[in-house]
């Protein structure tokens, strides 16, 4: 990108330089982000996907932050007080807070964006985030009207939080896009059309310029940002590379800063090729298999969701298709996360050898055998790496059980809208990261009604076990609680965890400021170019 520039700068005439200077100096000071799925809305509170949660970082922002390191950081409020019970929050709001169209934005505006959330009429994928603020259970379930929601605001600058029960990671919570404010003058409008070009006023760094569904999103400085003097970078393009090998020829082209990932069977090439530019590190989250509750063969089939399960060799899966520095995973809860250690699926001890024969003796039990082999359709999402995985898991159940499986490739939209019907999906691909570095944000998926929960998953005694978490003071009682409910839901088999993430990135030496985190949290203002 330096001898674009370069050239760019040798052809430039003065003429152009006197008429277009700021556009110039935008196109040498943009940062060229890959992105392997494109965001299925940009609406925060409809959003769902890990990628439309990156955008948004860059155009929206909450109460509360994260540093390069993801730690904690005041955001939209500079401070923030709660009472001895912790049921009460106060946040304080930065003085002069604007839209990037250069309204206002008073604290009023973050009550308007945490009333829409639980509304029932927006049917918000992320509802659950503030299911423990004051009136939220009753309002998400069509009970009470949103504008019961135990929130409000005294002034322009002071917001007022009521709970129902103490959560210690509220401010956790609170860095996530769902809990962003709106712009009120926006929605009345637009309604619901109001994310797009044109439309969307934001309230953090970048606004939104341009969306090329499948291919660009655009973003510009917001110069109304309240820390808009630290920002460096002036604009950031959104490349959507559905396949890592044509990210990688992008990244070798010039075209791109930072890529998404790395093509599993270029891993070592790039390593040898690249060297320090290849960032590898921990990341919150696990790759899995998810079942169809709802119906069979696996609803009331608990042996057979076990044998798929134990089936999988793991160990193979990421030395011999993932190869990039993935571990097995044998929790729901991937290691490294805060005060929390996951129990192990109760075949993790087990060998290679031992695990297919207990396989294939509940493969039997559940009323299969070579006289009659399972059926079975397994969904995934368009994607180099998921199709390597869905055949090698393909295989490796046909070797050890007889399975026939036939293998679904849809697109990343059509997949979810399958998967949230659950009338066609069997088994189908997924993936959760944590939004923040507590175990609450993967055991509360699984929780009956979640609209999070993929699998249909409901288990009296799960749930139970998490609100008697919920109920602790006791950092040490809560874990113990959350850890029981974990081991139940293991024994239940409503998924295959196969494999915990690792963030892998090619990041081009000219970007400055990148820190590797669990979270793999890049807000591109953090970010500068040499």
């Amino acid at each position: 990108m330096r001898a674009i520039r370069s050239i760019a700068v040798l052809l430039g005439l003065s003429l152009l330089i006197s008429c277009s200077g700021g556009a110039d100096r935008a196109a040498e000071n943009t940062l060229h982000r890959g992105l392997q799925v494109g965001p299925e809305t940009l609406d925060p509170h409809r959003s769902r996907s890990t990628e439309a949660g990156e955008i948004l970082r860059d155009l929206g922002e909450g109460l509360v932050g994260y540093s390069p390191a993801a730690e904690l950081v005041p955001a939209a409020a500079e401070r923030w007080d709660v009472s001895e019970d912790g049921l009460i929050w106060t946040f304080h709001l930065r003085d002069g807070l604007r839209w990037s169209n250069g309204d206002a934005l008073p604290a009023g505006h973050f009550v308007a964006g945490m009333r829409r959330l639980v509304d029932p009429a927006t049917a918000a994928f992320y509802a659950d985030k503030l299911i423990d603020v004051e009136n939220a259970a009753a309002i998400v379930a069509g009970e009470l009207s949103p504008e019961e929601l135990g929130v409000e605001a005294p002034d322009d600058r002071t917001l007022v939080v009521r709970l129902e029960r103490p959560i210690p990671y509220l401010l956790k919570l609170l860095t996530h896009a769902s809990t962003f404010p709106v712009h009120p003058p926006s929605l009345a409008e637009h309604g619901d059309s109001f994310a797009r070009p044109g439309r969307f006023v934001s309230n953090g760094a970048y606004r939104l310029v341009d969306w090329v569904p499948a291919a660009l999103i655009s973003l510009e400085r917001n110069e109304y940002y309240w820390d808009n003097d630290t920002t460096a970078i002036d604009a950031v393009n959104y490349h959507v590379l559905v396949m890592s090998n044509a990210e990688l020829s992008r990244y070798r082209a010039g075209d791109l800063h930072i890529t998404a990932s790395v093509p599993p069977d270029a891993f070592q090439m790039v390593r040898e090729e690249y060297g320090d530019q290849l960032h590898v590190a921990p990341r919150l989250g696990v790759y899995f298999y998810g079942f169809n509750l709802a119906r069979p063969p696996f609803a009331d089939n608990l042996a057979l969701r076990e044998a798929l399960s134990m089936a999988v060799d793991r160990e193979q899966l990421v030395a011999s298709v993932t190869g990039r520095g993935e571990q097995p995973a044998w929790s729901w809860v991937p290691p490294g996360v805060d005060n929390y250690t996951p129990p192990r699926l109760g075949f993790a001890a087990l060998s290679k050898d031992e695990r297919e024969r207990l396989a294939r003796l509940r493969y039997k039990e559940a009323g299969y055998g070579p006289d009659k082999p399972l059926q079975i359709e397994l969904r995934y999402n368009t994607g180099d790496q998921h199709k390597k995985i869905a055949v090698a898991v393909q295989s490796m159940w046909r070797d050890v059980l007889g399975v026939e499986a036939t293998l679904v490739n849809e697109e990343f939209g059509v997949l979810l809208s399958n998967i949230r019907a659950a009338e066609i999906t069997q088994v189908f691909r997924s993936g959760w990261t944590g939004d923040y570095n507590d175990a609450h944000t993967f055991l509360d998926v699984m929780m009956g009604g979640n609209a999070s929960n993929l699998t249909g998953y409901a288990s009296e005694e799960y749930d139970q076990l998490m609100r008697r978490a919920a109920a602790q003071v006791d950092p040490d009682r809560r874990r113990l609680y959350m850890e029981e409910a974990e081991r139940v839901m293991l024994s239940d088999h409503p998924l295959i965890p196969l494999y915990v993430y690792v963030n892998k990135h090619l990041i081009r030496p000219e970007v400055v400021g990148w820190e590797d985190n669990v979270l793999d949290y890049h807000y591109s203002r953090h970010l500068s170019l040499e």
